[in-house]
């Protein structure tokens, strides 16, 4: 089975995550030790909160070298809502430095008369990449759950896997470069379309 590490840094419900891995037919371990990290099979970065505590606590824990060897190694990694937006350079919503494993920054959704902010629940992807194999035998523009009110804006745009539209806004709901994808919404809470994209994570993995 598919050992799959779930970075622990204090940032949001880690077992809602790791429940739906399983279903999703992984065997998740919920660490915060760089060893258990750079050993698995594939690691998964979710997150909920603010930007500024989520680098605090990354770097309290000494994980921030540890997350840039696993990407850098090669094996599968997926980052989750915050999890997505901290491996950027910087965020709108704080002053702390991000990962910088993606260029770019974090964005705050501007103010419109007929939008609210946060950008909360079901709303569909526009798949930018379709033949991604995280998107494998989803339906058109699949309808996913969001909650965020800051989104990612990446330098090179070609990372681009996904975006969606929230008002007049468009923004990048998902991205994927090599073996790194993250995605804006929470799979998790995304019903049989969120367990699907990561049953198609877990068999990426597999593949690999």
């Amino acid at each position: 089975m598919v050992n799959i590490a779930v970075v622990d840094y204090d940032m949001g419900n880690l077992h809602s995550a790791c429940k739906a891995l399983e279903k999703a037919g992984a065997s998740p371990t919920i660490t915060d030790q760089p060893e258990q990290i750079l050993g698995a099979d594939a690691v998964v970065l979710p997150g909920v909160g603010a930007f500024d505590p989520a680098m605090q606590h990354l770097r309290d824990r000494h994980l921030e070298a540890s997350i840039h060897q696993a990407i850098a190694s090669g094996k599968p990694f997926l980052g989750i809502c915050l999890g997505m937006q901290i491996l950027f350079d910087s965020s709108a919503e704080g002053t702390e430095k991000g990962l910088g494993i993606i260029p770019g920054s974090v964005k705050r959704f501007q103010p419109e008369p007929e939008i609210t902010i946060p950008h909360m629940g079901w709303n569909q992807l526009q798949l930018t990449q379709p033949d991604h194999p995280i998107w494998q035998d989803l339906p058109k523009d699949p309808f996913v759950y969001f909650v965020h009110s800051f989104y990612v804006a990446p330098t090179v745009p070609e990372v681009n896997a996904a975006t969606v539209t929230h008002g007049q806004q468009t923004v990048t709901a998902a991205i994927a470069k090599d073996n790194l994808v993250a995605m804006q919404f929470h799979p998790e809470k995304s019903s049989a379309i969120g367990l699907k994209i990561l049953e198609n994570f877990v068999h990426w993995v597999k593949q690999q």
